[in-house]
Formats: structure tokens, sequence, C-alpha cells
């Protein structure tokens, strides 16, 4: 449960940094929704990176596959990243109708993807991975 707990937690503040910059950019503020946006890129940027330099090769190790749950993660992470740099374009060229149609898809596929997460991979690592490494994992987690 420990890895389930500190990996939900990230996903629910980058769900709030993005509410955050979409409401801003509804209300037509663009200078507040640009650090708002930062915000979020750099929070679920990082969040990705944590899973794919920590966690992902921590459950790979011990399940022995990189061909599976994380692999289709990574995927979908590059799909997030993309559309995220479009985001990035659209505030910055003050692109309201651009903005709100690229975030509704961003949002749709973090939405499934978080819940991939949250339901199969977060509950499989709390389940394989040893107890000390999960502790290990979960602090490396936090500290980056």
């Amino acid at each position: 449960m420990i890895i389930s707990h500190h990996m939900k937690g990230e996903h629910r503040a980058c769900d709030t940094a993005f509410a955050d910059a979409e409401k801003a950019v509804i209300e037509n503020d663009f200078a507040k929704a640009q650090d708002l946006f930062v915000k979020f890129a750099e929070d679920t940027l990082g969040h990705f990176d944590k899973e794919e330099k920590i966690l992902f090769p921590t459950f790979e190790e011990i399940t022995g596959s990189k061909e599976g749950p994380t692999n289709v993660m990574r995927y979908e992470h590059e799909q997030m990243r993309e559309l995220i740099g479009r985001l990035a374009g659209a505030v910055e060229e003050k692109d309201k109708d651009a903005y709100l149609s690229i975030a509704e898809s961003l949002m749709i596929l973090m939405q499934q993807h978080n819940m991939k997460e949250e339901q199969m991979l977060y509950a499989m690592c709390d389940r394989v991975i040893p107890p000390q490494t999960k502790e290990d994992t979960v602090e490396k987690l936090k500290e980056s």
C-alpha cells in the first residue's frame, strides 16, 4: 500500500494543478494561466520522470519484465508529453479555444492512465516489491 498511497497523492497534486491552469484560461487570465500551466507541466513531467527512472526500473527488475504494464505507461507518458507541449504553445499564444480543446484530450488520457496505474500497476508494485525495497523506493521518489 505504501507505493500506491504515495503515487496517488502525486496524481491528485497534478490533477489540481491542471484544473487550476484550465480555470485561469477559461477566465482569460493568461498571465496567471502561464504560471499555473508551468506548475502543472513541471509537476506532471517530474512525476513521469520519477516513475520512469525509479519506480518502473524497480518493478521491472523484480518481475524480470520490461514488456508489461510499464511499457504501456511509458508509451502513454509520451502521448501526454506531446499534448503538454501543445498546451504550452496554446497558452503562450493566448489561444483559449486551442488550449481547452487540447486540455480536454489530455484530461481524458490522464484519467485513463491514472486509473490504470492506480488500480493495476501501483497495486502490483505493492504486492511484488519486498517491504524494504518499497520503503527505499518511496524515499527515492520523495527525494527526486
